[in-house]
């Protein structure tokens, strides 16, 4: 086993795809591993597979290691450059009858008897030889097979420890067998938990097994990205859940890596970013939101975008929510009608518009971009009742939960406005004060006070701008 030479880890992706969670998360381990320790962080290309690899997965892959904030300390090793390396061992196992040629291909002789480790996750994991049986390195046509050039690799490149995915456990015990053939030092293998979905099955690319890159196009911060995928089959102790880059590199350990399987959890890697969406500042925001609204058609000043950034990034999950939100404030017709909010205009569109003119004043902040009404914001609604207004009988139903994720149910004479996906109805209170769900009491004259009307209540939307607090995290 590796004793107390300097600490060398690599991360070694293929590139016939993309760079996945599982993929940055295991690069992230091995990064801050070697961080922590004054270690050295590797990569290496295996690009052996030359029908499926490409160069654009490889820059994609580069890429997606760099908006993580993960650097690598020498140049990347490419293995496909270092096919005659393998086959030179090869033919060095073969001339000590340590392998043998069958159809061509050279076979590695694997010795009776107990093949093990101390995992550094899992503790001692033991095989058989006889259940291993002599195995392929070198291909009729030369080419190596993964594990024989994997540990042929890492012992040039003076690899110490071997972090990475437990589905790799099953190649452990040949890539021993090899080490061994070679007369070389076993490196440290820690075998880190898959990561499910939220059924527990394998992760899905629908439930978060998309390209890191993906979820920087969904507006996902990568400091909420690192942060998200380190806790992901990791525990620095205690509840702690947003944590810094420094404060990563100085807690993380081999020892703190769970051995069951991590659950990727979209609404809490969304519900992080929201935490940190809150903590930046609207300048800081408005390099990274300002391309969003601008690729949505909207236009508006800088100050403007600024105080409506400010107005909506506690409330907001990503950077396209934020952008969303912005765009409706700088012009109304990002406002959409989904086909109920339709439906009920359709049958007294005279009564829904006099009903605006009537209840709903003009903001004086248009001119800066915020709308009051029909914006996406908090939605009070009272039910119409009139003369001919087919949209309303008896007791209005009051406030309501949104039916989706993307819209706010506003009943009868309102429209459904596509919002932000935490946006819900709340109560208003008629003393002039109004209140967001756990959260403060914030005092000022409303738009429209609610108020009794004989003959029954009255239904309309007014747009509440609602205090701004830090969320909650969501439970399992």
């Amino acid at each position: 086993m590796a004793g107390s030479s300097p600490i060398r880890v690599r991360f070694a992706p293929s590139p016939t795809g993309y760079l996945h969670v599982g993929g940055a998360r295991t690069a992230l381990f091995n990064w801050l591993y070697a961080r922590k320790s004054g270690g050295t962080f590797l990569l290496r290309i295996e690009d052996t597979d030359k029908a499926r690899s490409t160069d654009e997965h490889t820059k994609v892959i580069l890429d997606g290691l760099t908006w993580l904030g993960l650097d690598w300390d020498e140049e990347p090793i490419f293995q496909g450059a270092r096919v005659k390396r393998h086959q030179e061992v090869a033919d060095k196992l073969l001339a000590e009858k340590k392998a043998y040629i069958e159809e061509g291909a050279i076979r590695l002789r694997v010795p009776a008897g107990e093949i093990a480790w101390d995992d550094a996750v899992h503790g001692r994991i033991s095989f058989r030889g006889e259940d291993i049986k002599d195995f392929v390195i070198l291909r009729a046509d030369r080419s190596p097979l993964y594990n024989f050039a994997v540990v042929v690799d890492d012992i040039d490149m003076k690899i110490t420890h071997v972090i990475r995915g437990d589905d790799h456990i099953s190649n452990t015990p040949k890539q021993i067998a090899v080490y061994r053939a070679l007369g070389a030092t076993l490196p440290v293998f820690g075998h880190v938990p898959m990561i499910h979905g939220m059924d527990g099955k394998k992760l899905s690319k629908r439930e978060g097994a998309a390209a890191v890159g993906d979820y920087q196009e969904r507006g996902i911060l990568p400091e909420a990205m690192r942060n998200f995928l380190a806790l992901l089959g990791w525990s620095p102790g205690g509840d702690r859940e947003i944590l810094s880059m420094e404060e990563l590199r100085t807690l993380f350990s081999l020892e703190g890596i769970l051995k069951k399987p991590a659950v990727f959890d979209l609404t809490k890697l969304e519900w992080m970013n929201g935490q940190y969406l809150s903590a930046k500042s609207a300048e800081e925001l408005y390099p990274l939101v300002q391309p969003q609204i601008a690729k949505l058609g909207a236009n508006g000043n800088k100050d403007a975008v600024l105080q409506a950034i400010a107005a909506v990034k506690t409330r907001s999950r990503t950077t396209l929510d934020i952008a969303r939100q912005v765009a409706v404030r700088l012009d109304e017709k990002f406002v959409q009608l989904d086909d109920k909010a339709k439906k009920e205009i359709a049958k007294d569109p005279a009564g829904y518009t006099s009903a605006l003119a009537a209840d709903l004043p003009t903001d004086p902040h248009r001119a800066h971009g915020r709308h009051r009404v029909r914006t996406g914001q908090r939605v009070v609604t009272r039910r119409r009742q009139a003369g001919g207004a087919a949209a309303a009988r008896g007791r209005g139903p009051g406030l309501t939960n949104p039916p989706n994720r993307n819209s706010v149910s506003v009943r009868n004479t309102v429209a459904h406005a596509h919002t932000h996906p935490q946006s819900r109805p709340l109560p208003l209170r008629r003393s002039g004060a109004w209140r967001q769900r756990d959260g403060p009491v914030v005092t000022g004259p409303l738009p429209q006070p609610v108020r009794r009307m004989g003959g029954g209540a009255r239904n309309i939307a007014v747009q509440l701008p609602a205090p701004l607090q830090r969320q909650r995290s969501p439970r399992p």
